[in-house]
């Protein structure tokens, strides 16, 4: 079993792994052209085979070495499910469809061998807390501003502010800055000149200010995620060098206290014995 946990720990196997998702990356795209597959098509097939293969192979291996602790590590599970998704049979039934649409997904295993990938992925999960607080306070105001706005604009102009969810939709639009001025802030000005003075603070305060607090939240949880691993590869160096310098600092021990019985031999005036 030892040899097998070289082969699982071994960078090269990594390495491998992560060639063989861009290159499997490669063929799911020819896959869905067509004129690649009438000329190709069992080629790519066989090719598909032998990465599932090649991915249970890995998979089975990892969890023969680690046994039980391969599932106490999340990045582990999300292998797990994108390997059992891979596997579903890929029937012509409609019932198997999505399923085997979801096979693109064992290219997301690239996010687990790569370890700056790991580091992002890990910094948007640990901002969701975070992230969760902004969305309710951006939810907030959304939703007042519909509300005025329907209340403002909505009988001249119902197609945009007739209804609260034609409200909602339009403020997205203008939140997202696409075609807010021709499409809608310019046609209600020519009824209500100081229109501006809703549309403009709205935009301050949701596009150019609360949706940047997303990005501050995102960036800190990077970097916190950063200085941990910084932390993790710092202590597992002071093991390594703990453990390389273990025999010496005990050889230097074992000579300090032969050290100190001959100097007390020395001055009891009693002749030193050889070793």
């Amino acid at each position: 079993m030892e040899w097998l946990r070289r082969i699982v720990h071994d960078p090269r196997t990594e390495r491998f792994i992560m060639v063989l998702i861009v290159f499997n990356a490669i063929t799911l795209g020819l896959e869905t052209s067509k004129t690649v597959m009438a000329q190709w098509g069992s080629v790519l097939h066989a090719i598909d085979m032998i990465v599932i293969t090649v991915f249970v192979l890995e998979l089975a291996a990892r969890i023969a070495v680690h046994r039980l602790a391969f599932f106490r590590d999340g990045w582990n599970i999300f292998d797990f499910l994108v390997v059992a998704i891979t596997l579903v049979p890929t029937s012509s039934t409609d019932a198997f469809t999505v399923l085997r649409a979801l096979r693109v997904l064992r290219l997301l295993r690239l996010i687990t061998v790569v370890p700056s990938l790991r580091r992002v992925v890990g910094g948007l999960i640990a901002a969701l807390p975070g992230m969760g607080s902004i969305v309710l306070l951006i939810g907030l105001i959304y939703y007042v501003s519909a509300v005025m706005a329907v209340n403002l604009f909505g009988e001249d102009f119902p197609a945009l502010f007739g209804t609260l969810p034609a409200s909602l939709f339009t403020l997205f639009t203008i939140m997202t800055l696409e075609g807010w001025v021709d499409g809608v802030v310019k046609p209600i000005m020519e009824k209500f000149p100081y229109a501006w003075l809703f549309f403009i603070p709205f935009i301050i305060g949701t596009t150019f200010t609360i949706l940047n607090l997303f990005i501050g939240i995102i960036v800190n949880a990077m970097q916190s995620e950063v200085a941990k691993d910084q932390a993790a590869e710092r202590a597992a160096e002071r093991e390594i060098v703990q453990d390389e310098t273990a025999p010496l600092l005990e050889e230097i021990r074992s000579l300090r206290a032969d050290v100190a019985h001959l100097r007390r031999e020395i001055a009891a005036g009693s002749t030193p014995r050889p070793k």
